[in-house]
């Protein structure tokens, strides 16, 4: 992601305390974020060992345990 220009809020004493963002930048960042975190939670899940079982049958487990 290339950033064309940095902006920055400072405080009193000239101090960093914030950036402002092009708006679609800061939305490519939440994308990039979201994206991230699903690579993380598979990784998770994948070294966890568990045995996966297809999505339907899941389901189909949870709805009958709450009957």
């Amino acid at each position: 992601m290339a950033v064309s220009k940095q902006q920055y809020v400072v405080d009193d004493k000239g101090n960093r305390v914030g950036v402002v963002l092009d708006i679609k930048d800061y939305q490519k960042m939440l994308a990039e974020l979201e994206e991230l975190e699903s690579i993380r939670a598979f990784d998770v899940a994948k070294s966890s060992g568990d045995i996966a079982i297809p999505f339907e049958k899941a389901i189909s487990e949870i709805e009958r345990k709450h009957k």
